[in-house]
């Protein structure tokens, strides 16, 4: 059975990074427990990324659907 959940909001700091994701279901994670539940395979059609300055980010897994791209979600 899979129990993955989607992110269906975010929401951003003023410098435009994203601080708080939402599921489906409603609950609201911070990025910090979202990378750990998407390293748990707990979320789909994101995965983790990391910067040059080794800080770990979520990122929409790739695909041609540009709507679906975390920067593009609506907020909340």
């Amino acid at each position: 059975m899979d129990n993955k959940s989607k992110v269906v909001k975010v929401k951003k700091n003023n410098d435009g990074d994203i601080t708080d994701i939402m599921l489906e279901n409603g609950n609201i994670y911070s990025i910090d427990e979202a990378i750990m539940m998407v390293k748990d395979d707990l979320i789909e059609g994101v995965n983790v990324g990391k910067a040059r300055n080794g800080r770990e980010y979520l990122r929409s897994n790739p695909n041609d659907n540009e709507g679906d791209n975390l920067d593009n979600m609506p907020t909340f």
